[in-house]
């Protein structure tokens, strides 16, 4: 268990940064059981999203709310992730999983996510509290440069929500605060090996580049959320049930069930895409 608790260091950093990684957080044997599982379920290329950027490149995701008895639900709720989440959250009331995502840059075409807060889309969800928002990044694959991997601006989670509009299907952060920001703090290259995760704050500034290398960038990024922090424009339930944590080794070693039985997000409910006025 002690393996599992975030370090005094690490959650300072945390609380400083907007950010930190865990290198090595999933096994290799792990990770290549998510992978496969990601290759293989048609439930997640049959739920995939495309959104396109501004240069019309597309960014694929799935993203589902209830994690279930599969192989990302047992990830989702697993000891190690949960212990950490509850560490790093402003408050004590139990950890919920808001949603989750498995986001597919395939190589050459694989979409640029524009620079933007999470709490910037989550905004429209009428959540609270920013601070009891976070999200963890779990490397499939590779992330480097050359595949466009996560960028953060460091320290940007201190400047609260910023006004946000769209950009191509995207929605995007205000570019003079964002280049402000630039101006103002560092921009880290969040480079992963298969297996690390990134947990970060809800308000933290970050993007990517596009996929133009030769091989894919994958990963799944959870979303989660303290059952204290109200969501008035959520029709999910998952955000206010607690989560049902199981054993890291339900990953490797208990039967899975297929990816089908998901809630899956559908384009058109999704709040962030829809218009309120602000985005202008």
């Amino acid at each position: 268990m002690a393996t599992q608790v975030l370090s005094a260091e690490q959650i300072a950093a945390y609380h400083r940064n907007g950010y930190i990684v865990i290198k090595g957080f999933c096994s290799a044997a792990e990770i290549d059981r998510l992978y496969t599982t990601a290759l293989n379920d048609d439930a997640m290329r049959k739920n995939a999203l495309d959104l396109n950027d501004q240069s019309g490149k597309k960014t694929r995701l799935s993203l589902w709310f209830t994690p279930g008895n599969d192989v990302f639900g047992y990830l989702t709720r697993s000891e190690k992730m949960i212990t950490r989440v509850s560490q790093l959250l402003d408050g004590d009331a139990p950890v919920c999983h808001f949603h989750s995502k498995l986001m597919q840059k395939e190589p050459k075409v694989g979409g640029a996510w524009e620079w933007h807060q999470d709490y910037g889309y989550w905004y429209k969800n009428q959540f609270m509290f920013p601070d009891q928002l976070m999200s963890v990044m779990v490397a499939l694959t590779k992330a480097n440069k050359e595949n466009g991997c996560l960028q953060v601006i460091k320290g940007s989670h201190k400047l609260g929500r910023v006004n946000h509009g769209f950009s191509g299907e995207q929605v995007g952060a205000d570019m003079t605060m964002v280049n402000n920001a630039l101006q103002t703090m560092e921009l880290v290259y969040c480079e992963l090996e298969h297996g690390d995760a990134l947990f970060f704050h809800s308000n933290l500034l970050h993007r990517s580049e596009a996929n133009l290398s030769d091989g894919p960038r994958w990963s799944i990024i959870s979303c989660y959320s303290l059952q204290s922090n109200l969501a008035y424009n959520e029709t999910s339930t998952s955000w206010k049930t607690p989560v049902a944590v199981v054993p890291n080794e339900a990953i490797l070693n208990w039967d899975a069930g297929s990816l089908s039985n998901n809630d899956f997000l559908a384009k058109e409910n999704d709040p962030a895409l829809k218009e309120t006025g602000w985005e202008k």
